[in-house]
């Protein structure tokens, strides 16, 4: 009953949310996220503590109706889709989507009244997407080059994330409720059914590449991965913890390979075609002053009392990412992502290997919303995402230290 009236709790959250984007109502639908995720949060801790066992049929059913909700959203928080409609549309028309940018002469005849003058950067950003990525834009829109179509093949995408992250829990013989921790997260309903980014790919490869890991298909796992990471280049990180060189591990030589294999695939195409394949990414680093330093949530706010060169800060994050167990969320929190949706694939990842603390800046993300500002994280929002976390994160380990202590006295104790 009690998980019930948490579902409940949501789709009225998801109404509240959704009426408020019809609104163009910015700060009530923040407001709407946040109260999510308290429920969210809630259910979390009684999944945490075995308080209750909601039959999967709930939970899958309630993340459901919560995409099909948000589904009816308009463009309201990210017109992102309407580029990855562009993609699909200049790659049908035989165009490299690296080649030329929307306001480009070449393209004129591919222009239209609801696409195009939606197009962000238009006038001057090619396209920053990956091969895979430009993959998807081209067969989503082979359904039709309309905002419906593609969200209806990004929530199927990542319906295939739910199978595989299902498939993983079993495997590793954690609760099957567990899904619930992303199924009812409401920050990859809102990014994924409501404004349909293509982080539901990333999260459908990189849920494949885990359950291939666990399972033992190591090339199946070495694949996936490249997928993922060529629909955005996030997931690269977790190839330490995927990829485990042996001399007498074949397979994982066959993960390599694989992933190898399936990067130089992907480019191949956009490589004869011709054309700059990075597209507008090392102009997108610029522009969230990312080469500066300034991008980076953390870096910037020492900086002001001590500065502190690009290259130091990076080498310290990759020298705390060699040991992680966490990977993905070590490398989404130091690179303070200035938008919501980078966080998803985070939801996925903790899903399968929940701590507690990585979900705060999940939950809060949705107040990058609140004020957006290219290549600037306001104070306030970055305290609250990022400082909450090391607050949680602190305690977390402090209470981990604890426990330790009271059970080496309670060992030392009983061997007297």
């Amino acid at each position: 009953m009690r998980f019930l009236l948490l579902a409940l709790l949501l789709l009225s959250g998801e109404a509240f949310g959704l009426l408020a984007q019809f609104d163009h109502d910015l700060a009530r639908f923040v407001i709407a996220a946040l109260l999510q995720g308290a429920v969210w949060a809630v259910a979390a801790v009684f999944i945490a503590r075995r308080v209750g066992r909601p039959p999967l049929a709930l939970i899958l059913v309630t993340a459901a109706l919560m995409r099909l909700g948000a589904f009816a959203a308009p463009v309201y928080l990210s017109d992102d889709i309407y580029r990855y409609i562009w993609d699909g549309r200049v790659q049908a028309a035989g165009i490299n989507p690296y080649r030329y940018i929307p306001t480009d002469t070449p393209l004129t005849s591919l222009r239209d009244e609801t696409v195009f003058p939606n197009i962000n950067r238009s006038n001057y950003a090619p396209t920053i997407y990956p091969p895979v990525a430009q993959m998807v834009f081209f067969v989503a829109t082979r359904f039709g080059e309309t905002v419906p179509a593609v969200k209806l093949v990004l929530v199927a995408a990542e319906a295939i994330a739910i199978v595989a992250l299902l498939l993983v829990l079993r495997t590793v013989g954690a609760p099957h409720q567990n899904i619930m921790l992303y199924a009812w997260h409401p920050l990859p309903v809102w990014e994924i059914a409501g404004s349909g980014h293509i982080d539901a790919a990333m999260v459908a490869f990189v849920a494949i590449a885990l359950a291939a890991a666990v399972t033992g298909r190591r090339a199946s796992s070495g694949a996936a991965l490249a997928a993922a990471t060529l629909v955005k280049f996030f997931p690269l990180v977790l190839m330490p913890a995927l990829w485990r060189p042996a001399k007498s591990n074949l397979g994982d030589w066959r993960w390599l390979s694989a992933f190898s294999g399936v990067v130089f695939a992907a480019y191949l195409p956009y490589l004869r075609v011709g054309g700059p394949v990075l597209g507008f990414l090392p102009s997108y680093v610029t522009e969230e002053k990312l080469n500066s330093g300034s991008g980076f949530w953390l870096l910037d706010l020492v900086g002001r009392a001590v500065p502190v060169p690009v290259a130091a800060y990076l080498a310290v994050a990759a020298a705390g990412l060699r040991w992680a167990a966490a990977l993905g969320t070590a490398a989404t929190l130091l690179a303070s992502p200035h938008y919501g949706w980078y966080f998803v694939w985070l939801v996925a990842l903790l899903c399968v290997a929940p701590w507690w603390p990585a979900f705060w800046p999940t939950l809060t993300a949705v107040l990058l919303y609140w004020e957006p500002q290219t290549g600037h994280i306001p104070l306030w929002v970055g305290s609250t995402i990022y400082g909450g976390f090391a607050i949680f994160g602190c305690g977390d380990i402090a209470w981990r230290f604890v426990l330790a202590a009271r059970s080496g006295e309670y060992g030392r104790h009983h061997a007297r």
